[in-house]
């Protein structure tokens, strides 16, 4: 499967964000201030840097790897983890633009003197045990770009505070405990990559979807049922991701999907999608791996899915299909990776009883008659 990452962590890559967000840090500057001096740090953003760090030091419960046994002294730019860059309207001044704590395995929480450093590109705290909610003061980070708290032990609902970040373009909240709602207004923020996955989220997918100007979008895993909106198709100029597995959703994958011309990955697996499949999606020339797997999708699967350039994974076992037109039948004859498991194919292995097969043909579906929320 494709994958979407950044995983940038380098002194010059925090130096690019800097200078791309230039032209709010003066803005920034007052939004958090300290009055409090640090003895030997004339440099008044590391003055408050070293309070920052020194505060989330305290709450910080298990460090199995040592990440934070450096972090003593007035020095903030040797400590481990943190990145420095020269600050853009003066470049003799250092600023701390960087933190990656990826896989520290650290335990503790998120204090509010993290709220003084606002100076920050980006946030990387993936595969660590960090836990409660974010702090409200995460919203003076009005330089940050990239937020990356994925597979930590936050709880709570979806953290709203993320939606006051003006320069963040890359999300990445999967594998915690968030629950209920998703926002609406994080489809109108100007994000590349959006992952929820792995939570605990619930409701329906906003109707504003496609709102959104995101590349990759990532909601598998979660509770949110309903359909997906048609709105979908408002992401058709930036979408290449869209992963849906396991998020039970239901009712009939609407033809605004074929819309999004730039897509290759389209996971809808594990829900209660039923119905045909769009003939729409016919028209995804990018299109790379296809997994409809695990839903109650029923009719024919149409040759010109099977004939896209592109594709080269296409999954649509345990649904109902009755039939595969021209070339659908074997598709390792393309050398693609296909399984058409547990469907109702005649002549074919491994399908499903008569008895299961005419239960769904006895209540077709009409999904030209189907409206979501219907």
């Amino acid at each position: 499967m494709a994958s979407f990452s950044f995983p940038i962590t380098t002194t010059a890559f925090v130096i690019l964000l800097l200078s791309l967000t230039s032209n709010v840090f003066n803005n920034s500057a007052a939004k958090h201030s300290h009055s409090s001096s640090v003895k030997g740090i004339k440099n008044p953003r590391l003055q408050k840097a070293y309070i920052a760090l020194q505060a989330w030091k305290r709450v910080i419960y298990s460090d199995p790897n040592n990440f934070t046994s450096t972090w003593v002294g007035p020095s903030v730019c040797n400590y481990t983890g943190i990145y420095c860059a020269p600050f853009p309207n003066n470049t003799k001044l250092q600023v701390v633009a960087g933190i990656d704590l990826n896989h520290a395995d650290i335990a503790g929480f998120l204090p509010e003197e993290l709220g003084l450093l606002n100076d920050l590109a980006l946030l990387h705290l993936n595969s660590n045990r960090f836990c409660g909610i974010l702090p409200l003061s995460l919203s003076n980070l009005t330089l940050l770009h990239e937020l990356d708290l994925s597979n930590n032990r936050f709880v709570g609902p979806f953290p709203n505070v993320v939606l006051s970040l003006p320069s963040l373009k890359y999300l990445d909240l999967r594998y915690n405990e968030f629950e209920g709602p998703l926002p609406p207004p994080l489809f109108s923020k100007d994000l590349d990559a959006i992952f929820v996955n792995n939570n605990r989220l619930t409701n329906v997918i906003p109707s504003n979807l496609g709102s959104s100007s995101a590349s990759v979008v990532v909601f598998a895993n979660n509770y949110f049922g309903g359909c997906l909106p048609p709105s979908i198709a408002n992401f058709a100029n930036t979408l290449e991701e869209l992963l849906l597995t396991n998020t039970s959703l239901s009712g009939c994958l609407p033809p605004e999907v074929g819309f999004l011309y730039k897509l290759k990955v389209l996971d809808v697996s594990n829900n209660k999608l039923a119905g045909t499949i769009p003939y729409t999606i016919a028209g995804l020339a990018h299109l790379e791996l296809l997994n409809l797997a695990h839903n109650m999708f029923s009719g024919t699967v149409p040759e010109g899915i099977c004939v896209l350039p592109k594709l080269s994974n296409f999954t649509f076992s345990y649904n109902y299909f009755c039939e595969e037109q021209g070339i659908c039948s074997n598709l390792t004859s393309k050398g693609i990776v296909y399984d058409d498991r547990r469907n109702c194919l005649p002549e074919k292995p491994l399908q499903r009883s008569k008895k299961e097969c005419d239960a769904v043909d006895e209540h077709p579906i009409d999904c030209l008659a189907f409206h979501c929320g219907t």
